[in-house]
C-alpha cells in the first residue's frame, strides 16, 4: 500500500506500533483500512491475531518496509494500521475540556487519563494540536480508539451545545481548593494551554478550582493536573 508522510488535510492517519494497532483493531476495526508489517517484526502470536482479524474484517495486510521508512524513522515500529478519520460528536455527560492544547504528546497522555477514569468524551477548542496526528494516537497507546473527540469552533459553541454540564476550569482566579470542592455531574473538567494556561476571561466560568501543591512550584504539567482532576471528579465510582 502506498503511503505518504501524515498531512492534516488527509482522510487517514496512521496507529503506529503493534500495541496500538491492536487497540484499533480491538475496539474500532471498522476504522482499519490496512495493516503493514514491518518484515522484521518476529512476534508471530501478535501476527497471528493480526491476520485472524485482519482476515475476518477483509482488512488488507501487507509485510513491507518502504513504509515503515516514510512514518516511522526511529526503528522501534514494527507494525501500522492505516485509519480512516471519521468526525465524532460527543455524548451527553461527563466531559474533558482542553482549550487551546499545543502539545501532541500531552494531549495523547490526557486522552489515556480520560479513558482510564471513565470519561470518554473530550472537547478542544482551537487552536490546537491535530487530535488525528500519530504522535497523538501513540502517546495515547491506542485510547483513541476507545474515546470520543470533537472539535469546536469555540467554548461558546461547546457551552451552548451542554449547558446542563457543570464547568470547572482549573486555574487561579476566583478558584477553590480541587480537594475541597464538590464536583458535581455532569461536569466539565477544563484545562488551558500547557504554557499559558486558561484566559482570565475563565474565572467567571462556573466555579473555577486549583490543585493544592507547595510553593516549591509555581505549576503543576498539564497531564499531571488533568490526571489528578479526573481522579478527583471520579473518586466516588
Amino acid at each position: 500500500m502506498k503511503v505518504s508522510s501524515y498531512r492534516k488535510d488527509s482522510d487517514i492517519t496512521y496507529a503506529l506500533g503493534a500495541t496500538v494497532t491492536m487497540e484499533y483493531l480491538n475496539k474500532k476495526v471498522s476504522d482499519v483500512k490496512a495493516v503493514l508489517i514491518h518484515p522484521d517484526f518476529d512476534s508471530e502470536e501478535t501476527k497471528s491475531r493480526i491476520y485472524s482479524i485482519c482476515k475476518e474484517n477483509n482488512i488488507p495486510v501487507e509485510v513491507e518496509q518502504k513504509a515503515f521508512n516514510i512514518l516511522s524513522k526511529k526503528g522501534n515500529c514494527f507494525v501500522i494500521a492505516v485509519i480512516a478519520k471519521r468526525a465524532e460528536t460527543l455524548a451527553q455527560g461527563n466531559h474533558m475540556v482542553l482549550v487551546n492544547p499545543s502539545n501532541s504528546g500531552n494531549m495523547g497522555t490526557i486522552i489515556r487519563s480520560c479513558l482510564g477514569f471513565g470519561v470518554r468524551d473530550i472537547a478542544i477548542v482551537p487552536p490546537a494540536a491535530d487530535h488525528y496526528d500519530p504522535k497523538v494516537i501513540r502517546a495515547s497507546m491506542g485510547a483513541c480508539a476507545s474515546v470520543r473527540i470533537e472539535v469546536f469552533s469555540s467554548f461558546e459553541a461547546y457551552m451552548a451545545r451542554f449547558p446542563e454540564n457543570n464547568l470547572y476550569p482549573f486555574m487561579l482566579d476566583g478558584s477553590t481548593i480541587l480537594q475541597q470542592t464538590q464536583i458535581k455531574k455532569p461536569f466539565s473538567l477544563i484545562m488551558g494551554n500547557e504554557a499559558t494556561g486558561l484566559p482570565s476571561s475563565f474565572s467567571k466560568i462556573g466555579q473555577p478550582v486549583r490543585i493544592y501543591h507547595s510553593n516549591d512550584i509555581d505549576s503543576l504539567n498539564i497531564t499531571i493536573a488533568a490526571g489528578i482532576g479526573l481522579y478527583e471528579a471520579t473518586r466516588d465510582n
